[in-house]
């Protein structure tokens, strides 16, 4: 262990795949939203710790960034890096000098994919993604739950759940930032400061223009479509902006990582695909925070309590997703007239293709199934497995390769 053996630490996701890129390449990147923990992990690893949005400890890298470097003892993490987005350029040049395997962790919550000028790294510093704690980290200190194998082999783990859907949605409020699920902080009042405070000054540290009253429109908007796919001329007329404002928006918040868009999945076997993208807030907490309701609010209104708990899904998925051997990410499916719709997609490759649909429902039926059959007959052999994903007690069989499991088959 390096610093900050903290004892409330949860092993995360990234830890395998962290330990096995520092043995072979010098520099890695930890990116993902503020907050989800990537400097508590990458300070487990180091013997120095620059804090880059400190005045006093970024001066000297800002200065001459290579001789600063030169001076730490490594391996060095240096957190923030965008405060001085100089280090990537002057890790760049210590890499190419030969530095040894591990010896620069850097973290930020920007994706460092604005353009070359930001982006000196190509080649040179690898880059791992993060996100906020899943539920199977929460539960599971020793990392032994491996998400993508239950998707593919969903009878093997099959059993009863005693979680209700107002169980779900007090998860999904409370959200997966490590502020709130480890040290019982307040998760609307939380988020609320987290959403000020990144309208109010980390959108505008990035050099990004933003009218803050329109981007926390925008915000807002986003939250009231997640897990939906609304139309681009929705969305603008809904926050009152322009095609340009939100074009400018979508970069910053993706690379921020506040936003993701699942795009549409096909082969060529299927045709007349609907092509509109999926739209997620990546933290289910500041969703709710964002649109200003609790567990409660959300049991009152069932076309948001059905896409919350979509997205809630999804939250658990997408850090797993992020960090195989092949980095991936979820799609959706629907057909032009909605004939045919499945909620999530996961396309592993030569593991073939895992479908999942999302139903805040205590029942299921083969008929919640009938698009997962659909697409099992048009792929044959890459389908790998279908899942309606509920919020009642059971786990059961509904078909070839198609299981009917509670949402929390997904850690328990």
């Amino acid at each position: 262990m390096g610093l900050s053996d903290a004892i409330d630490y949860r092993r995360r996701i990234v830890d395998d795949v962290l330990d096995e890129r520092l043995a072979s390449d010098p520099a890695i990147l930890i990116t993902g939203p503020r907050g989800c923990g990537k400097t508590t992990t990458a300070s487990r690893r180091v013997a120095s710790v620059v804090r880059l949005d400190v005045p006093g400890e970024a001066e000297a890298f800002r200065s001459d960034p290579d001789a600063a470097i030169g001076r730490v003892a490594g391996p060095v993490l240096l957190d923030e890096w965008q405060q001085v987005p100089e280090v990537l350029a002057a890790v760049r040049r210590a890499v190419d000098a030969g530095a040894g395997p591990g010896q620069y962790l850097l973290t930020g919550s920007m994706r460092a994919n604005r353009g070359p000028s930001l982006w000196p790294g190509t080649g040179r510093i690898a880059r791992v993604r993060m996100e906020g704690l899943t539920q199977s980290e929460q539960r599971d200190p020793d990392g032994s739950n491996d998400v993508m194998a239950r998707l593919l082999h969903p009878s093997d783990s099959l059993g009863r759940s005693r979680s209700k859907l107002p169980d779900y949605l007090d998860l999904a409020v409370r959200g997966g930032m490590p502020a709130v699920v480890l040290r019982g902080r307040s998760p609307l009042r939380w988020y609320a400061d987290y959403l000020d405070q990144f309208i109010d000054r980390d959108v505008p540290e990035t050099g990004t223009i933003a009218e803050p009253d329109r981007l926390r429109r925008y915000l807002v908007t986003l939250a009231e479509s997640t897990a939906g796919t609304p139309t681009t001329s929705t969305l603008l007329q809904a926050a009152r902006i322009n095609a340009k404002t939100a074009a400018r928006y979508d970069v910053i918040l993706t690379e921020m990582g506040i936003l993701e868009v699942a795009p549409t999945w096909s082969r060529n076997r299927l045709s007349r695909i609907v092509k509109q993208g999926k739209v997620y807030l990546t933290d289910t907490g500041l969703t709710a925070a964002a649109l200003e309701v609790d567990a409660d609010d959300l049991l009152a209104d069932g076309g948001l309590y059905g896409r919350i708990t979509d997205a809630f899904v999804a939250a658990q998925i997408r850090p797993a997703l992020a960090v195989g051997s092949i980095a991936r990410r979820l799609y959706h499916l629907r057909d032009q007239g909605g004939r045919h719709e499945i909620d999530l997609i996961l396309d592993l490759g030569r593991r073939g293709i895992v479908a999942i649909e999302i139903k805040a429902a205590a029942s299921v039926t083969p008929q919640d199934a009938r698009h997962l059959a659909w697409l099992r007959d048009q792929l044959g052999d890459q389908f790998a497995s279908g899942l309606v994903l509920h919020t009642g007690p059971d786990g059961y069989e509904l078909g070839d390769r198609i299981v009917a499991a509670p949402i929390s088959f997904l850690w328990s």
